[in-house]
This record gives C-alpha cells, structure tokens and sequence, in this order.
C-alpha cells in the first residue's frame, strides 16, 4: 500500500500532467437498520474550505421492512433525503442512487459539473441466500466524468470469520454478472477506475482479543495488518491484486456497542475488525494484447495516452463522531487528476429577457455540438439548490414548444401560467432523453415576483399560497 501510494505522491510532485483537478469525498456506512442522525456535518467534512466536486455515498443494512421498503420505492428513503437536503443549498445535485433491500448508493456532484456527466447507468446482483434475497449482494453506479469513465462498486458481503474466501468468490461474482448496455465498457473492469467499498466483512484472524485490543488503545495498527483476511487474500488472489487501498492507520470499525464507543460488551464479544473498506483499481495501462487489438482495443488505449487520469488519496479514515449503528462510518478523500475530453456542455442555454408571471417566457437554446436530439427532449425551469433531476417546478418539451429555430439558436415558449409567482433564483437544464441526462445548465436568474399579484393585494403569504396552486405541488415548503 505504502509504495503505489509514494509512486502516486511523486507522479504528482513532477508536475509532468497537464490536467485539472477534482476532489472526490466517498463514505461507506453499514447503518444497522437505523434512522438517520439530525446532522451529516463531520460526515461530509461541509466545513472544509476545499468542497469536493464529488460525493459517493455507500450505506448497508438500511432499514428495509416490508412497509417502509414499499415507501421507499414511491419515496426518497429517510438517508436519502438526509442527504440530498444536506447538500442541495450547497449546490450539489443528486445524479444517480440505486437501491437493492438494505444496499443504497448515492452519487452527487457540483451543479458546474452536470452537464459533463454522461453515459449514466445503475445496476446491481444479489448474493445472499443463494440471490434470492438483497441482504447481501454489489449496487453500482458508473458514468462518463469529462469523458472518463467510472464505475463505483458498493458491496455488502458475507459475514463471519470462516468466510474470507467465500467473500472473495461473492465479489469476483459480482464483478462478472454486473454488466452494461454499452460497447465502451460492458463490464466492470472495463472502467478507466473503479471504486470497490462498503461492508466488505474481512476480519482479523489469528491473533487472540488481548493483543487486538491491546494495539487498538496504542495504536499500533501495523501490527494488525499481516492478519487481516483482505490484505492476506489478496497476495493469493489476482483480482484483488489491481485494487490498490491507502493505509489501515484508523482503529477497526467493527463491532461497537450501539451508542458508544466501546467494542462489543456482549456476550459474544466479537474481536473488532475492518470490515468497512474503500480500495481502488486503475485501469492497467499495459500494451495491447493481439486479442485487444482485434477487438478495437487498440483505439481506447490510444486515448488513455492522450486523456489520462491519475488518482491521489489525500485522507483514508473512520469518524468515531457516530455511535447509531455498531459500525463506524469510513470516509476517503481522493483527487483526480485529468485531462478533459470536452470542456463545453453539448448545449447553451438561458432565460430571454425578464421572467415572470406576468408574460409569457422564451428559453433561447444553442448545440454546441451534434447530438442525438428527440422530441421527448424538456427544458425544465429548478429553483437554485434544487436535489434533483425530479425537482423541477415546470418543464416545456423542447419540439412542442419551439417557436423560432435559425443555424445560431432556437427559442422555445413558456407559458407565464407555469412560472411560479413568487419568483426567485432560478436555472434551465435541458435534459436529452436518448442520453438519459443533463446536457446543458444555465447561468443563474431571477424570476420575478408577480407584479399583478402584489397590485391585486397578494401578500407575502399569500404569493406563496398561490405559487402552490399555480404549480399545482408544494415545490417552495
């Protein structure tokens, strides 16, 4: 571990990389079926100075009871809204989540950032009690960053001591069944970097409780590390040898008394572990073999030369903040060093002249590039802070309303009946519905208050109460 990591450091130091840089902030949690805490805060380190551009947020064991698992298909599980309220006022967007029982994945990233991601799909493959059931099993989430391609892995596999190797077998079975519809990269190890975390269930075998205790209160980690199961199969096991992990100088995660931070008390006493874990894996950037060259690997090779992508794991740590469940919560800060392959939005947008209820509107919108256009294309009109793509106060469909169209722009109406009346700062995203995203985000605007409104008598209050019923939802709470 320590020397991929001073080979990374040095790649950086040289100063060899013309790129841009980009913060990525990951957690893995394995919440024991509680509700949320009130405050993510430490969690998501929202008083560093330097935000990330990036959260990937992977829980286990999230309450999944038949009653609230049916509203949680119809509704934004309790995390999930924890999460997204959290972040949304900080301008960072819900992109994609996927949810199988207990296993959530959540995927945010920066407003500035939308319109770069592309190519999204989620996914996922149940292996607890022979696939039937989601206790145990990988959700995954991978998109295009500018180009690149990403694959985040959350896995919650088999528990108990005697199962490291079934554990390495559950994962290099999700690595297989988890697939994607696209030529680029079908599988998971066709990403260009692809995060592997969650609870991984891995624990310290051979060494009795005392001495495991014992250099838990001295913090002597390293002598715990030649024993634990994930650093031992992975001198045996080839494919856990291209995930790369920072250092283990964090005490084990597993198992504390609910509401504390004591190590199990119970009877059972279980001998502490790190099971909760955040490795990588960087596509190997070796020369094309004759069966890749035949295949057209040849030309994806060529672009990792021309577009290449570097990793630094800049913190790789536990909160101890957190006493709900009876595992910590592990959280890893990444920079990514890249070169873009585009740095302009597949289309320009903004808000012509002043918006109100008043007058009708008109969004002017310019492709920068060709695209596959079609008419189930929608501009939608977001309060700023808005959590996600289904946070829209109105949306118009980008053909059915066009009203002028020329080789530089087009322009397209909206009617003043679907403005809210109280106004507010607001953004345009046009969303392309072959890409299944976010291609174009406009510079923030004001939407004016309602001035027939206000003439008529309508207080502040009221604009409000009417802004409800003219929406016909309760978007401004």
């Amino acid at each position: 571990m320590e020397e991929n990591e001073e080979q990374t450091d040095s790649f950086f130091r040289k100063g060899n990389f013309d790129g841009d840089s980009f913060r990525l902030h990951m957690v893995t949690w394995n919440v024991a079926t509680v509700d949320p805490p009130n405050d993510v805060t430490s969690l998501l380190q929202l008083n560093d100075p330097k935000g990330p551009d990036l959260y990937v947020i992977g829980l286990q064991e999230v309450f999944s009871g038949p009653l609230r698992f049916m509203s949680d298909t119809m509704f934004d599980d309790p995390w999930s809204q924890l999460f997204m309220s959290t972040l949304a006022p900080l301008n960072y967007v819900k992109v994609s989540s996927v949810r199988l029982q207990g296993l959530l994945l959540l995927f945010f990233c920066k407003l500035e950032h939308l319109p770069f991601i592309r190519d999204i799909q989620a996914t996922y493959t149940r292996t607890g009690i022979y696939g039937y059931w989601g206790n145990k099993g990988g959700v995954c989430v991978r998109l295009s960053f500018y180009g690149h391609m990403l694959c985040f892995l959350n896995c919650h596999l088999a528990a108990h001591m005697n199962y490291a190797s079934e554990r390495v077998d559950e994962f290099e079975y999700i690595m297989d069944k988890l697939a994607f519809v696209s030529e680029k990269a079908p599988r998971i190890a066709d990403h260009k970097l692809v995060f592997w975390f969650g609870d991984l269930n891995f624990r310290i075998q051979d060494h009795g409780m005392h001495f495991v205790r014992s250099c838990i209160n001295e913090r002597t980690y390293s002598l715990l590390w030649s024993k634990d199961q994930l650093t031992m199969m992975k001198k045996k096991e080839q494919l856990l040898q291209e995930f790369e992990e920072g250092p283990l100088d964090f005490q084990p995660t597993y198992k504390f008394d609910i509401n504390s931070n004591n190590y199990d008390s119970s009877g059972k006493k279980r001998k502490p572990a790190w099971t909760d874990r955040i490795l990588w894996r960087l596509r190997p950037g070796n020369p094309p073999t004759e069966e890749e060259e035949e295949n057209g690997a040849l030309e994806g090779k060529e672009e990792e030369e021309e577009f290449p992508l570097k990793i630094r794991q800049d913190s790789y740590t536990c909160n101890m903040e957190y006493s709900i469940s009876d595992h910590k919560p592990v959280t890893g800060v990444f920079t990514l060093e890249l070169k873009k392959m585009f740095d302009a939005p597949l289309v320009r947008l903004k808000a012509e002249g002043e918006w109100s209820a008043d007058i009708d509107a008109v969004v002017l919108y310019r492709p920068m590039q060709p695209f596959p256009s079609s008419s189930w294309d929608w501009i939608g009109l977001f309060k700023v802070g808005f959590s996600s793509m289904k946070d829209y106060i109105t949306y118009t469909w980008v053909k059915d309303d066009e009203m002028n169209s020329d080789e530089e722009a087009t322009q397209v109406f909206v009617s003043k009946e679907e403005i809210p009346v109280r106004g507010g700062e607001c953004v345009l995203c046009y969303y392309s519905s072959v890409l299944e995203c976010i291609i174009g985000v406009s510079e923030p605007f004001q939407v004016v208050a309602s001035k027939v409104a206000i003439e008529e008598g309508y207080a502040p209050e009221r604009i409000k109460g009417l802004d409800k019923i003219v929406e016909g939802e309760t978007f401004y709470n």
